[in-house]
């Protein structure tokens, strides 16, 4: 079957993940106090709702029925991620995050599809997975006294 081809007028310009947790203003404050986000807005009192930002990434919470747990993808999938965020610097948000005492789940790591990438678990167990994009890079040397794969420019 031959493809149809479209030309839309509109463009998709973003994607904003919507996580369903009991508590919105737990999960808004561990986003700004942990992963350095801001609170943009709460919605209702108490509130239903909650919009997170941190540079052009921007992250809702709305409240689970009946205090409902949450259910990340790592429920039903072991290597389950909620969020891929794209960062231009890894190793300085990692910093930033061992510093901020978040739940580190896998340090920086380089995969085999060229992403440097880091996954941190929230407060309600949402995995965000940041990652920098390395495929553009001149060259790569995989180095570490940990085994851990690790960018180094020539």
């Amino acid at each position: 079957m031959a493809e149809l081809e479209i030309k839309a007028k509109a463009k998709c310009k973003s994607i904003c993940p919507h996580f369903v947790a009991p508590d919105v203003v737990a999960s808004a404050e561990y986003y700004r106090d942990v992963l350095g986000f801001k609170i943009l807005s709460y919605f209702l009192d108490p509130p239903v709702f909650a919009v997170v930002a941190r540079d052009d990434v921007v992250i809702h919470f709305g409240k689970s029925d009946n205090r409902a747990l949450p259910s990340p993808s790592v429920s039903r999938r072991s290597v389950g991620i909620d969020a891929y965020i794209w960062v231009n610097d890894l190793d300085a948000l990692y910093a930033e995050l061992q510093g901020r005492a978040a739940k580190i789940i896998e340090p920086p790591t380089m995969r085999v599809y060229k992403c440097y990438e880091l996954v941190v678990e929230d407060n309600f167990g949402f995995r965000l997975c940041f990652s920098l994009d390395t495929s553009s890079l001149p060259s790569l040397d995989l180095v570490d006294p940990n085994r851990n794969l690790i960018p180094v420019l020539k």
